[in-house]
């Protein structure tokens, strides 16, 4: 099964702000609030909480089942075209390498500081753990929390050339496997969140049925029907509390997993109305950071925010809601940083931290007979990240 030729000329400029936009949405589920555990589900009741809480779940989340969407479009032009240890080889060098190296360089850092007693994060905890940590064997990180994605979407991606020649009906049946298996939630470690199968085979269909372009041109009102139908259940479910449908965890995930497509399907025509705004050309230019800035955030995160919290106080202090605002564009700051000092003194380090998009973390997509004054990456060098949560 073919994929059809590429969207209009936006797609290219929607997926590179849809990317940016999401990595920068998961800051805000990473976000420091300086409390742990029993401090901070007894926040979540404030107004502060609640605000956080809009943020996280109604927002943020959408940042996962797009990326993974965007992941499967993008795969279905190109995994036909390469012989499959190529392909793979691809893989292994813009997803695999990277996680491990970011992993690494993480647990390195945080934990050391941790054991130092420098920072309250985790700590080694045995052979296992760390072998654990840095493969993303049986869960997610303690450590770059974020790192899970990168996993699965390898493990999809090696799936990926056969998927790609299944039948709408084959495909679709995989996707439907895939949601009930989420669903059901079984733990069978072939993917930690099976939920990304069910993005990547949408983007596959997607592609073949020019969805990205009906929906990037919807109107409003249609795309942000479903979200505006589904987010007050999920409140009305929030208010009542997780004891009150322990019972039921089946119908509490079946909720979230319509959530999130509504909030990515919503979070997809915001990206393409920006594509065609006058904000394109600036987000563009931001869009080759989104792979470092993905790998990074937590590292970032773990020594910034105790720093900066200690100027604005934690989760209940009156000058927190603007330091959660601006944590995301700090980050993006910090990455920025590190790009220009890693391109100016290591730039193969960049490279292979990078993924090799670009050379230098290039993610931006040529669309075809568009200028472009660099070279443009093979538009299968997935720059995709997620939250925790999935």
């Amino acid at each position: 099964m073919h994929a059809q030729p590429p969207s209009p000329r936006f797609a290219s400029d929607a997926i590179n702000i849809s990317r940016l936009l999401c990595i920068l949405g998961v800051i805000y589920i990473h976000a420091w609030t300086g409390l742990t555990g029993d401090r901070l589900a007894a926040a979540a009741g404030g107004g502060q909480g609640a605000f956080r809480w809009v943020l996280v779940e109604l927002l943020s989340r959408s940042a996962v089942p797009l990326l993974g969407v965007i992941s499967g479009w993008l795969v279905a032009g190109s995994a036909e075209r390469r012989p499959y240890a190529a392909f793979m080889a691809g893989k292994v060098k813009t997803l695999l390498v990277p996680m491990l190296l970011w992993n690494l360089i993480a647990m390195i850092l945080v934990c050391g500081a941790a054991s130092l007693g420098w920072l309250s994060a985790p700590r080694p905890q045995g052979l296992w753990w760390t072998v654990d940590e840095l493969f993303c064997l049986t869960g997610t990180n303690d450590v770059n929390v974020q790192m899970y994605f990168l996993r699965d979407i390898f493990v999809c991606m090696a799936a990926a050339p056969l998927l790609i020649r299944l039948p709408d009906r084959a495909l679709a049946a995989v996707g439907v496997a895939a949601a009930v298996w989420f669903v059901a939630d079984w733990n069978l470690y072939v993917l930690l969140k099976p939920q990304i199968l069910l993005f990547v085979v949408l983007g596959i269909l997607a592609r073949r049925r020019g969805w990205e372009s009906r929906l990037g041109a919807a109107p409003w009102l249609i795309a942000a029907a479903p979200f505006a139908l589904v987010a007050p259940v999920k409140i009305a479910v929030a208010i009542r509390g997780g004891d009150a449908f322990a019972a039921h965890p089946h119908l509490v995930n079946s909720l979230d997993l319509l959530l999130r497509l509504s909030a990515a399907a919503l979070a997809w025509r915001a990206a393409a109305a920006l594509a065609r705004s006058a904000a394109n050309r600036t987000l563009q230019g931001l869009a080759p950071l989104a792979f470092l800035l993905f790998c990074s955030q937590l590292v970032f995160i773990w020594f910034g925010g105790p720093i900066i919290g200690g100027l604005t106080g934690p989760l209940g202090a009156p000058a927190y809601p603007l330091f959660l605002l601006l944590q995301p564009l700090l980050v993006l700051g910090a990455a920025m940083a590190l790009q220009a000092m890693l391109q100016a003194f290591a730039p193969e380090a960049l490279a292979v931290l990078s993924g090799r998009r670009g050379g230098a973390g290039s993610l931006a997509l040529r669309t075809p007979g568009r200028p472009s004054a660099r070279p443009a990456p093979a538009p299968d060098r997935l720059a995709t990240a997620g939250p925790r949560g999935g």
